[in-house]
């Protein structure tokens, strides 16, 4: 008994110990995170000095949103790691600043894998073509470039690879994760229920399907070839190049290795990093033994503007016109927003303060969302309605307004998109699980109980529809969509008919939404702000963007807990990041409630 005793004490020390050591091991993460965050605060409140002569250095291999935070962080512990997105809307200011500043002699841009969609890279590209309209160089250099990279580095005048590096040039693809099989044998049934004759609306495909339907496929060869077609039309022009050329390269997949992508003139030239920092010396004039100068993107954020010419002078925010610029980034649904989603609750809040504030003159919303609640839409499309009687209202597309992100968008008076944003997907979806088989023949529970009406348990997960609950669920469906169309029909000026002749789910690109009067012209956030301020009839404003900032720390330590979780996960998929990203997004499909309006796609050129 004495042996017990000791070894269950020993036990008992043992786990104590280890759980203390985990304990004092987390509690040091922690605390280095922490002094880290509020190092990177007090680094912000720096204001950062460019000496003549510098290179202003763009590396933008980190997530990519519309709407950059207020400090960025940098964080790596291993696995777990908070790093900041950039926004596009300090990218494209600070490349404006830089255009008009005297010490940056021009851009390196090292940028390998850009984390964004089609159009963010049109965007970014777009403000590079406009930094070298000032007479400024940029020179790109990478060891490898993705597709992505490559399409924003063919706007440089000078494009360098490492010598055994490389250039993906081999096309777009898309590829969906279909789960009918998986859910098969677990012996789930998942219950969809589409717009009547919403045969392109293929969000509930993976659920119901094994592959993708003629529809779909149809649907996805239009719009992927469109964006393929603007992206060698940007390359060809950047590297005067021919575009069909370009596409017979990346047909036959010409383009292997560095030396293919010199002979296929994709590249200037074969360099090593030291040969690449030696010919910016020559550039900016820097002396044999002296060192290059570079600031990078985010120190640069830091760098005062300058206003006429005159160095050192901070561009003025006290003119009295505003332009509200709302940013409705991620799925909508009810109630507040939340990480990377849109809550109705707050975007009501954000419209109301834009359209009763006097000083706000016009207002501009930049919508980057794959939709997601009808009614949470419809919630947010009233405050749009409300607010365009008193002040123009401008809508911005980013990578993605589908669905109900189209829905949100269609009252507009005017829709600015890019080539590759991908919008419409007019069209409506129910999904209920019936688990029945799962509960029952797998684990081996069922249920019984009584109910004082038909409908009193619908809908109900332990058990397949009815006929009449189907027909219920169908009405309101139906019902869905015909508002949805009859919106858009009164947004845009169309015929309830016409819009169902371009909706039933059907996916656009950004060029193809503007031949069919989904959108009205080409043009990035930028081209928006300025029709705003155009239909305002105003010239000398500032910005007011909305919705309010939370809490950068807050923010940070929720995406520092958000990062484990998913660190796991990712271990658990085998560090594969599309199916990590499918399975994400399979997730928030089958957590929906309600009738949703929601794009089947999650978009990035690789």
């Amino acid at each position: 008994m004495k042996q017990f005793f000791k070894f269950m004490f020993a036990s008992m020390l043992g786990t104590f110990l280890a759980t203390f050591a985990l304990f004092f091991v987390f509690f040091i993460i922690i605390a280095g995170a922490i002094s880290a965050a509020f190092s990177d605060l007090d680094k912000s409140k720096r204001v950062t000095k460019v000496k003549e002569n510098t290179v202003l250095q763009l590396d933008l291999d980190r997530p990519l949103s519309d709407r950059g935070p207020d400090q960025v962080f940098n964080l790596d512990f291993g696995p777990f790691r908070s790093v900041s997105p950039i926004g596009l809307d300090q990218i494209t200011e600070n490349l404006k600043k830089a255009k008009e500043d005297e010490n940056i002699e021009g851009i390196l841009l090292t940028t390998t894998a850009p984390m964004a969609g089609m159009a963010t890279l049109e965007e970014i590209r777009n403000a590079l073509i406009d930094f070298k309209a000032s007479g400024k160089w940029i020179v790109s250099y990478g060891e490898v470039y993705s597709q992505g990279g490559y399409y924003l580095a063919s706007v440089a005048d000078e494009i360098y690879v490492y010598p055994e590096g490389m250039v993906d040039f081999r096309g777009l693809s898309t590829n969906i994760a279909f789960l009918k099989g998986m859910f098969d044998k677990l012996d789930v049934e998942m219950q969809v229920i589409r717009g009547s004759n919403n045969k392109f609306k293929s969000a509930v495909e993976p659920f119901m399907l094994e592959e993708m339907s003629q529809a779909n496929r149809m649907q996805t060869e239009k719009w992927i070839s469109s964006l393929w077609g603007n992206m060698l039309s940007g390359i060809a022009d950047g590297r005067s190049l021919d575009s069909m050329a370009l596409a017979t390269a990346a047909d036959e997949y010409l383009v292997r290795n560095a030396d293919d992508a010199v002979s296929q003139k994709l590249v200037t030239a074969k360099k090593y990093g030291d040969e690449v920092t030696e010919i910016l010396k020559r550039k900016t004039e820097r002396e044999d033994g002296e060192d290059l100068r570079k600031v990078s993107l985010t120190s640069y954020f830091r760098a005062p503007a300058k206003k006429d010419g005159e160095k050192g002078k901070f561009t003025p925010s006290y003119k009295k016109d505003k332009i509200a610029v709302i940013y409705a980034s991620g799925e909508i649904n009810s109630g507040k927003s939340g990480d990377e989603a849109i809550g109705s609750e707050t975007f009501v809040k954000a419209f109301r303060t834009a359209r009763k504030d006097t000083t706000v003159k016009a207002i501009v919303l930049r919508v980057n969302s794959p939709g997601g609640s009808a009614l949470a839409s419809d919630v947010i499309w009233r405050e749009t309605e409300l607010a365009k009687k008193e002040k123009p209202l401008v809508v911005s597309m980013g990578d993605v307004a589908a669905s109900g992100g189209y829905y949100i968008a269609a009252g507009a008076d005017r829709i600015f998109v890019s080539p590759g944003t991908i919008t419409g997907s007019i069209g409506v979806f129910g999904l209920i699980p019936n688990m029945k088989g799962l509960f029952n023949k797998k684990m081996g529970i069922t249920f019984d109980g009584v109910k004082t009406g038909e409908y009193a348990d619908f809908p109900d997960v332990t058990r397949s529809l009815t006929t009449n609950e189907y027909a219920v669920l169908q009405k309101s469906v139906d019902e869905t969509y015909a508002r949805f169309t009859q919106i858009v029909a009164e947004g845009r000026g169309m015929t309830a008919e016409a819009v169902d002749e371009i909706g039933q789910g059907r996916v656009w690109s950004g060029t193809d939404a503007i031949a069919i009067g989904l959108a009205d012209s080409v043009g990035g956030l930028d081209r928006a702000i300025q029709a705003a301020a155009s239909l305002a009839e105003i010239e000398d404003y500032v910005m007011l963007n909305l919705p309010e900032r939370k809490d950068p720390f807050e923010t940070f330590l929720k995406e520092l807990t958000g990062d484990v979780s998913h660190a796991i996960l990712r271990a658990q998929l085998g560090g594969d990041e599309l199916l990590f990203r499918q399975f994400m997004h399979a997730k928030s499909v089958k957590d929906m409630s309600g009738v949703q309006a929601i794009v089947p796609y999650r978009i990035e050129v690789r």
